[in-house]
């Protein structure tokens, strides 16, 4: 199995709960692939790490474990899982489902701010990828999609699809590392709110169509160039 290891400090904020900032933390690094696929999570170890006590390690956990993002094997650990496929099809159906009608709904409005916001966030994704800075890639790109569900009044459905789309995030993640995907991406990005700004309904759905179907479209490379990464029946098809 893959050793444990985290970089970076962690400062813990005592004005809040500790099980939820461990637990976005790992999920952070899980997501981003930091910790990847069979690494072991030894609870005594983490909450070294952390700075507390074993309680908050393990509420963490079981939370991820939820999330469908780690195995817990009572009495003998916990471990990264791998991509759960499963789950992954069903974060993107329900994804789907939102933001098409998040870009109906947006692109029957006029709303420059938005649309200025939505080009600005396409601006620091091309910026991040001329200077390889994949991190803040990813963070313009969650920051796109937030804005979307903020300006339709959707902060709720925004927090609930995130909590369901770890499986997808990482499927994502994986396809980012492939050449020419990050100005895709971008480039997706920019087509929805050019859509949005033009008011075309139809223009916009199909953008996040076209957006949000680009990762599964490339299920079968990703699972052969990740074998230890993805499970799933080998007939499976996002």
């Amino acid at each position: 199995m893959n050793k444990f290891e985290l970089a970076g400090a962690f400062a813990l904020d005592k004005s809040q709960g500790a099980a939820q900032q461990i637990y976005a933390y790992l999920r952070a690094a899980i997501v981003q692939l930091k910790l990847v696929p069979g690494t072991d999570l030894d609870r005594a170890e983490l909450a070294r790490h952390f700075g507390v006590s074993v309680t908050p390690v393990r509420d963490a956990l079981l939370k991820l474990e939820e999330e469908e993002l780690v195995d817990v094997f009572p009495q003998h650990g916990t471990r990264v899982r791998v991509v759960d496929l499963e789950s992954a099809r069903n974060a993107h159906f329900l994804r789907l489902t939102l933001e098409l009608e998040i870009a109906r709904k947006l692109a029957q409005r006029h709303d420059d701010t938005l649309v200025r916001d939505l080009q600005g966030f396409v601006a620091q994704q091309r910026a991040c990828t001329g200077r390889g800075d994949m991190e803040g890639f990813a963070q313009a790109d969650h920051a796109f999609h937030e804005r979307m569900y903020v300006a339709a009044r959707a902060e709720q459905l925004w927090r609930l699809m995130r909590g369901k789309s770890g499986n997808m995030d990482r499927l994502r993640r994986l396809h980012l590392l492939e050449s020419g995907k990050a100005e895709s991406v971008a480039q997706e990005h920019a087509d929805i709110a050019a859509a949005i700004a033009q008011g075309d309904v139809e223009l916009a759905e199909a953008g996040v169509r076209k957006h949000l179907g680009g990762t599964l479209s490339q299920l079968a490379s990703l699972r052969e160039r990740y074998p230890d990464y993805l499970i799933g029946r080998s007939g499976d098809s996002l």
